[in-house]
């Protein structure tokens, strides 16, 4: 074994002994339902392997001056995120509940934040509907970032940037890293305490505080937000689901209270604006006439869109029924996302937002004076950024594998039996980590339709490239 891949076992070592904290969290609601302590073991028994695996990985001796090389990180990260679902299956499957195949996917649904799920919530014990919402929320930040923020710098940038995370909120990576886990903690306790005043129980609560502000979108109940039927609880949903889907900077921004240099950033003035624009129009042109009062089809338009742009996947109606129209403003607007650098999945607005720049920009260009220098720059968090070539062509690049993605996996669920609309829908809220489902995903999923989901899940989080060095980086060193 080389030394790269040695050194790089102690980090996924070090990672996996935090996932076993993590598996291990659901037992702590067994003194409020000790009915359910018969599945102790369930979460105990993957936690003791995977935190012993962890710590004799941990103990490998890495000097000093080594650092991981882009390569080497996103194998890290690869791995590690692959064991992480491989253990947190394991309680699924001791418990009896589901098979490989189903724990895996379930696993692997929650870590990714994605919320697709072939679990009847009506008949799972409250420990397994406690344990999605806690991996979806931890999967949201990051494993990665979870353990920076408990640790200290050592693990370094590149690793912190291989997981997503392209943003240094302060100097120091460990400080940024606890930084956004206090932001984040703080939205899920003011989630929580909104949902609980407003009349949600308090089980349910913490469960859709959490899967609400990590976009995940796991629920405790069968009709998922819908089962409120409440205007007030809605709105809540809609506020953690928005910031989830900000960038991780952009919060920080918010919460110090600069608003104008907030809403001067372009992934807010882009998700506004289709907001304030596609709402109105799904209402009046689909879910008018289905709905049959403009209120209804206004609300129902403003929470289910937001809903899918943010990648979180509440739902309060069924899509089944939705005129053609509607249902391809969802699946396009799966694609694009939410913002960079956050729990959010799909294309992501920031790279929308070049794009869309880049096409007025040469456009514009057409008609300017040959010697006008006017270069097109976006508002980011760190401030104003030139497009250059180097980012229009990272953008264009990532846009176009995500869409080439989409293809294939739509094409691999048709093989096994699902419409070609099904299929579309269903695999672009996969790959767009969303969770909204129109029937595909269920107990009955033939197990290649949940494998294609399942990597197209595992691909969206950690944005494709990411694994895609991983591979390349192990045929390399092989």
């Amino acid at each position: 074994m080389s030394k790269n891949y040695e050194y790089g076992l102690k980090y996924i070592g070090v990672m996996l002994i935090f996932v076993a904290g993590v598996i291990l969290l659901p037992i702590l609601i067994l003194p409020f339902y000790p009915d359910e302590a018969e599945y102790f073991i369930c979460f105990a028994l993957p936690a003791g392997i995977a935190g012993a695996l962890g710590f004799a990985l941990s103990r490998i001796v890495v000097p000093d001056d080594f650092r991981l090389t882009t390569g080497n990180a996103a194998t890290v990260v690869v791995g590690t995120w692959i064991l992480a679902a491989f253990f947190s299956a394991l309680p699924f499957m001791i418990a009896g509940k589901l098979n490989f195949t189903q724990s895996y996917f379930e696993a692997m649904s929650g870590w990714t934040t994605t919320g697709l799920s072939v679990i009847d919530v009506s008949a799972a014990p409250n420990i397994f509907l406690i344990f999605r919402s806690i991996i979806q929320f931890f999967g949201g930040v990051g494993i990665v970032l979870m353990v920076v923020s408990a640790l200290s710098e050592s693990f370094g940038m590149t690793l912190f940037a291989s997981e997503g995370h392209n943003d240094k909120l302060l100097p120091n990576i460990a400080k940024s890293a606890r930084l956004i886990m206090k932001i984040y903690s703080g939205y899920f306790i003011a989630g929580t305490l909104l949902y609980a005043v407003l009349g949600m129980p308090i089980f349910d609560a913490v469960n859709h505080s959490m899967a609400a502000l990590s976009t995940g979108g796991f629920s405790t109940e069968t009709l998922s937000i819908g089962a409120y039927d409440s205007f007030a609880i809605e709105l809540v949903t809609v506020i953690l689901m928005m910031l989830g889907a900000t960038n991780f900077f952009a919060n920080m921004i918010l919460v110090q209270g600069r608003f104008r240099e907030f809403f001067r950033l372009g992934e807010t003035r882009l998700a506004l604006f289709i907001i304030a624009a596609i709402v109105p129009v799904v209402a009046f042109a689909s879910l008018l006439n289905l709905y049959g009062n403009l209120s209804a089809a206004i609300r129902i338009s403003f929470f289910n869109i937001i809903s899918a742009m943010t990648t979180t996947g509440f739902s309060t109606v069924s899509y089944n029924d939705w005129p053609d129209f509607a249902y391809l403003v969802m699946i396009v607007l799966m694609i694009i996302g939410g913002g960079i650098g956050s729990t959010a999945g799909g294309i992501k607005l920031g790279r929308i937002n070049i794009l869309v720049k880049q096409i007025f920009w040469s456009a514009r260009r057409k008609f300017m004076p040959e010697r006008m220098v006017n270069k097109p720059a976006v508002y980011r968090p760190e401030g104003k950024t030139a497009i250059t070539n180097e980012l229009y062509l990272e953008s264009s690049n990532y846009a176009l594998t995500f869409i080439f993605l989409i293809i294939v996996g739509t094409g691999i669920l048709t093989l096994t039996g699902y419409g070609l609309k099904e299929a579309f829908f269903e695999f672009s809220s996969a790959l767009g980590t969303v969770g909204l489902s129109v029937g595909v995903t269920g107990i009955n999923t033939p197990p290649l339709a949940l494998w294609t989901m399942t990597v197209g899940m595992f691909l969206g989080r950690l944005e494709i490239f990411v694994v895609f060095y991983s591979i390349i980086n192990a045929v390399k060193n092989k």
